[in-house]
């Protein structure tokens, strides 16, 4: 290689020459480092974000053992219909089968294992052991800070109370006849028409319900066991923005929840749409106010957004709502804060795959459960894949 202190020419134009060729030289192998330099940065700049990104894991379900009397991994069983998830405090996950009339446990031990239900639909085993109790269409669950499992017993319209320490099943809430009767009274005497839905309040001192057949909302008293009545006069309708809840009409309330700030957010199935009880008792509509069937508004203001057959919410950690907007196969967010709507799970195409990466791209069908864990993470019901998922947030 030639050094520019040492280049000697008679002749201008060949030292010229020379001396050029010598600095592009230099400058090529400088811009090769510089591209080398910016391509590992730029690769290790991708693994860091690839790391941190949010990602999809199969939790449970998708497999194809059925064996009920033994332990099982969770990736390697086959559910029925898992609809609803939740935590107890000591970190088991409990999940409910629609049509596997199952209540299931993932334990800290890795082990999914059958908890309550004989596997055949019924209505019976009250006071007995819960391996023995018969269920009909278990839609969700919510679990007490004392660890109670309340259970939905949707067709049996009423709710039963599962005690995983003593392994017994009782009634909790209504009579099992069909009706609308019992406000103001205890619970165990009152008449429900499908209850969908059971959640707790952040407190942990009301359960409410969603009545659907009866199209109100109710809640019962945890301590003295009373009904009251939340939202609903029975009869059929879109309320108006404004109206008193409790003299307002509903569609047909399939999913309730009530946040931290005291509000109370009603989802309704055909209604394609969220409303919230403010703490004044009035309801308004936040999400679809059209009503329409629709999969429209993402990243645009709720209150013209639709939704396609919504099943179930929850309320994530920094006060927003996430929808299981189920006939889209997808999840979304509301953000009460600025009032607009965003997907976070689901491509809105039926399918299976997408499992490992992030969120946006995993195929769902008919996802009916969603739960956000303490630790942030979210679980999904992915109902029509028979599986359970979990987005893995980034910390």
């Amino acid at each position: 290689m030639h050094h520019v202190s040492t280049i000697r020419s008679n002749r201008p134009q060949e030292a010229h020459f020379i001396l050029t060729q010598v600095l592009i030289r230099r400058a090529s192998h400088s811009v090769s480092r510089l591209r080398l330099l910016s391509a590992l940065a730029a690769f290790i700049l991708f693994a860091i974000t690839l790391s941190a990104a949010d990602r999809v894991i199969l939790v449970a379900g998708g497999g194809s053992n059925t064996n009920k009397s033994m332990p099982l991994i969770p990736s390697e069983a086959r559910l029925e219909s898992p609809f609803g998830v939740d935590f107890d405090r000591e970190g088991n996950l409990y999940l409910v089968e629609l049509n596997g009339y199952h209540v299931r446990r993932i334990g800290r031990d890795g082990k999914l294992v059958i908890v309550a239900g004989t596997g055949a639909q019924g209505n019976s085993g009250d006071g007995g052991p819960a391996l023995q109790a018969q269920f009909n269409g278990m839609h969700n669950l919510a679990i007490s800070r004392a660890g109670a499992i309340y259970l939905p017993d949707t067709w049996n319209n009423r709710v039963r109370k599962f005690d995983p320490h003593t392994h017994l099943i009782n009634a909790w809430a209504g009579t099992g006849e069909k009706g609308y009767a019992g406000d103001g009274g205890p619970a165990l005497q009152a008449r429900f028409g499908g209850i969908y839905c059971v959640s707790l309040d952040p407190r942990g001192e009301e359960l409410f319900l969603a009545d659907l057949d009866n199209r109100r909302v109710r809640a019962v008293n945890v301590k003295s066991g009373r009904v009251r009545l939340v939202a609903g006069d029975g009869e059929k309708g879109v309320p108006m923005d404004g109206a008193q809840a409790l003299a307002a009409p509903l569609v047909d309330p399939r999913a309730v929840i009530a946040d931290r700030q005291g509000r109370v957010y009603i989802l309704e199935r055909s209604g394609n749409a969220l409303r919230v009880v403010d703490r004044d008792g009035s309801i308004r509509t936040v999400v679809g106010k059209s009503g329409r069937v629709g999969n429209t508004g993402d990243d645009g203001p709720a209150e013209a957004a639709t939704l396609n057959g919504p099943k179930h919410l929850c309320e994530d950690r920094d006060g927003s709502i996430l929808i299981a907007d189920t006939e889209n196969h997808v999840i979304r967010r509301y953000n009460p804060t600025d009032g607009r709507l965003t997907r976070v799970a689901g491509t809105g195409q039926k399918g299976t795959n997408g499992v490992g990466g992030p969120p946006l791209q995993v195929e769902l069908h008919q996802p009916h459960g969603v739960y956000v864990h303490p630790g942030g993470d979210l679980y999904i019901a992915d109902s029509g894949n028979h599986r359970v998922l979990k987005v893995e947030r980034s910390r």
